[in-house]
């Protein structure tokens, strides 16, 4: 073992952990405090009139907007992981990518298109530098033996949540608040400016999470350092161009741009299709060269990234359509007082600090007994359609006026299981599927399955065109059983995926 691995195992600094994992864990958290701060008002500024402070742009529109910029927040880590691998190094990558998200938001916080735009473009950018690299970092911080290593990344991901939980709660209130409006009026500020105050805390919420990570610098000294690339001259190392997959990729995405520009909405409805077409044209191009075991293993990851698009285009209109029923639909007054629409997306976050170490002790307790890798996704695919039955069905409600909070919890509650059950099985079983050289690029399609069902997702918004509840309770039915019909589907695929690959269930 070397030294820095002795250094990693005896550091116990922080809760029994290395002390690096502070500075990881709150350089997280408060980047996802920034992320999921601003994505609360994002889809609201851009419905909202200009006589209420907002774009006023139709559903539609804005729905392709916050589809584009989601699906792009998972897209755009692939290319990240790339740099920081290749150019700057982990380390490097995190604290780069934290001052361009910060931009983005104080982008954000200026009350102009320019500014709005450009802000947006700036996060999903930054996010991609940091969102892959910080992880691989906390990875670093164990030796491969390190038996903390799953404690240590359950920590992390309690940040994640943490700041997911109290950033809607903070840029809800300064976004969305009439006492708040009413504060800065008396300071002498325009009261429908309140929307941009939201933005700029996110920012200052990713600026204190630059701060803590340069101050914890000396705590990473061991991880994430800038890489060493070997010379193109040394044995191994230089593979040449494979020209097909090259050809393959650069069609598919002119494929997908002709598709994005005919069928869209605006030429901005290019973009997205234009990077899958080009991601499918390459994995075409890679996948050919497989055979045997390797082709049935990746042949099943790529059954499931069908189901997961499914799941994540209905667990991901939290941030789309569920936040505009929360605001047009759902009663948000308790004994006289009203809250923000935003609020409602803190509930996610607190389910999952409650109920993910349940739903790992279940796991545990069933231990041989427990449900196999596709049948948690079933599982999974299952609550998420039941959740949109439960939407469907709130939606015939509110013809006759708002409706009960209790119905947007409830839903939340049923999409946060189907989350624990499906979300982290997956990883690990792309982990466990791939072929050794391939595990980074089958974690990208991971990826994209989340990146593709957020663009769907997105375009979901649409459903409130018109405000007509009659349409929106048949959308949220069509989603309800697409998603419960793809959950019988897996259940009947579920022995042929389980003999397709018996040494990784």
């Amino acid at each position: 073992m070397s030294t820095s691995q002795d250094a990693a195992t005896s550091d116990r600094s922080f809760f029994g952990h290395p002390g690096g994992l502070s500075t990881l864990f709150f350089t997280e958290m408060w980047e996802r405090f920034s992320y999921y701060g601003m994505r609360a008002i994002l889809l609201l500024y851009m419905t909202k009139t200009f006589a209420e402070g907002g774009l006023g742009l139709d559903e539609k529109y804005a729905g392709l907007i916050y589809g584009t910029y989601v699906s792009s927040v998972w897209y755009l880590p692939l290319p990240g992981g790339w740099i920081a691998d290749r150019i700057l190094g982990a380390k490097r990558a995190v604290l780069i990518g934290a001052i361009i998200i910060a931009c983005g938001h104080y982008s954000m916080a200026i009350n102009s298109k320019l500014t709005f735009y450009a802000g947006l473009i700036l996060i999903a950018c930054g996010t991609g530098l940091l969102k892959p690299n910080i992880s691989a970092m906390v990875g670093q911080l164990y030796s491969e033996n390190d038996r903390r290593r799953d404690a240590g990344f359950s920590i992390f991901y309690t940040g994640i949540n943490l700041g997911a939980f109290l950033a809607p709660l903070l840029v809800g209130y300064l976004a969305q608040s009439a006492s708040f409006r009413s504060r800065i009026a008396s300071w002498g500020f325009d009261p429908n400016s309140s929307w941009h105050w939201g933005f700029g805390a996110a920012g200052v919420g990713m600026t204190l999470g630059i701060i803590q990570y340069v101050l914890g610098q000396r705590r990473l000294a061991d991880v994430g350092g800038k890489p060493d690339i070997p010379s193109a001259t040394e044995p191994g190392t230089s593979e040449g161009v494979d020209y097909l997959t090259l050809m393959l990729a650069l069609v598919g995405g002119a494929i997908g741009a002709g598709l994005g520009l005919y069928y869209g909405e605006a030429r901005i409805s290019a973009l997205f299709p234009t990077v899958v077409g080009f991601f499918f044209g390459y994995l075409l191009g890679i996948i050919r060269h497989l055979k045997g075991e390797e082709l049935r293993r990746v042949l099943v990851i790529f059954i499931l990234f069908v189901f997961s698009i499914l799941f994540w285009m209905t667990y991901e209109q939290a941030g789309s359509s569920l936040t505009l029923f929360a605001d047009r639909l759902t009663s948000t007054t308790i004994l006289g007082w009203t809250y923000p629409s935003s609020w409602f997306q803190s509930v996610p976050a607190l389910f999952v600090i409650i109920f993910a170490s349940i739903i790992g002790a279940v796991w545990l307790k069933l231990g041989d007994r427990q449900p196999s890798s596709p049948g948690k996704f079933t599982i999974g695919l299952f609550f998420a359609g039941i959740a949109f039955v439960v939407i469907a069905f709130a939606s015939t409600l509110a013809a006759n006026g708002r409706v009960s909070p209790m119905w947007l919890v409830l839903v939340y509650f049923l999409q946060t299981i189907g989350e624990l059950c499906l979300s982290p099985v997956g990883l690990s079983t792309v982990t466990k599927l791939s072929p050794r050289r391939m595990v980074g690029l089958m974690l990208g399609v991971w990826f994209l399955s989340i990146s593709i069902g957020s663009y769907i997702a997105g375009l979901a918004t649409g459903l409130f065109a018109g405000n007509d509840t009659a349409a929106l309770t048949r959308g949220f039915g069509i989603f309800a059983g697409i998603t419960l019909v793809a959950a019988i589907i897996l259940a009947v695929l579920t022995p042929l995926i389980k003999r397709m690959t018996p040494r990784a269930q």
